[in-house]
């Protein structure tokens, strides 16, 4: 089957009806007889390729994260002149998905199906190889596990915060202020392996960037132990605590 059969297929006419209801009248526009009427089919091809509405809806979703995806790997620079810009662009981009698509955004949020836990992993993957990037450079003040929590805990929280208030009420500040925020939580404003900051936690950061995953060199025991090990090293002892 070619990309154009794809995107002609029951299956694919059934999905976009169902996004583009949802989009314009939100969840409850979005019921089997209204979505095979603006597919052009019978209520029972719902029933035939998504066993019912809330199959439909995790298929809403996988498509979702589909067109997510793309638009993270097509802004996606793999060697950034300035990792934090990027890490800017990439916060933004997706804040940007969310506020730009809110009911989409939330169904995807609401998915529990195989196939979107898939693409939301892909997704958390492009992020850590910015966060990756980052203490490659000496830019980061946290450790990397933490540092990709507080990105994303910062934009689903904007999204969420930003359509759940009132459109009279919005203001776009918030989002630049969050961003800002997060930004400063876990970056520097100057790298430190070049800034020369004193201790093993720069270079501990920088090493624990630049190992890869499936170090041939090193049994499973063994890199468990070193990342352990670079992890108590890479704490930034300057950091706010808790």
């Amino acid at each position: 089957m070619t990309a154009r059969d794809a995107t002609d297929s029951p299956r694919h006419r059934i999905v976009g009806a169902a996004i583009e209801l949802l989009e314009s009248g939100g969840p409850d526009a979005v019921s089997t007889r209204a979505v095979a009427a603006a597919a052009g089919m019978q209520p029972p091809a719902i029933y035939r390729h998504f066993g019912d509405k809330e199959g439909l809806l995790e298929a809403v979703a996988e498509q979702g994260y589909a067109q997510f995806l793309e638009s993270k790997r097509v802004s996606l620079d793999p060697a950034p002149e300035d990792p934090v810009e990027e890490l800017r662009r990439g916060w933004d981009m997706v804040v940007e998905f969310g506020v730009s698509r809110p009911e989409l955004f939330a169904v995807m949020n609401r998915a529990t199906g195989r196939m979107s836990d898939v693409a939301h992993r892909a997704g958390l993957e492009i992020l850590r190889g910015r966060v990756r990037r980052l203490a490659a450079g000496g830019w980061l003040r946290v450790d990397e596990d933490l540092a990709a929590q507080i990105i994303q805990a910062t934009g689903q929280g904007a999204v969420i915060t930003w359509n759940s208030t009132p459109a009279e009420r919005r203001n776009p500040t918030l989002l630049t202020v969050l961003r800002e925020s997060m930004v400063a939580a876990v970056t520097r404003a100057e790298p430190t392996i070049s800034a020369g900051e004193p201790g093993p936690a720069p270079a501990a950061r920088a090493l624990r960037a630049a190992l890869p995953d499936d170090a041939d060199v090193l049994s499973d025991a063994e890199q468990r132990l070193l990342l352990e090990w670079l992890a108590r090293l890479a704490m930034d002892r300057s950091a706010p605590q808790a």
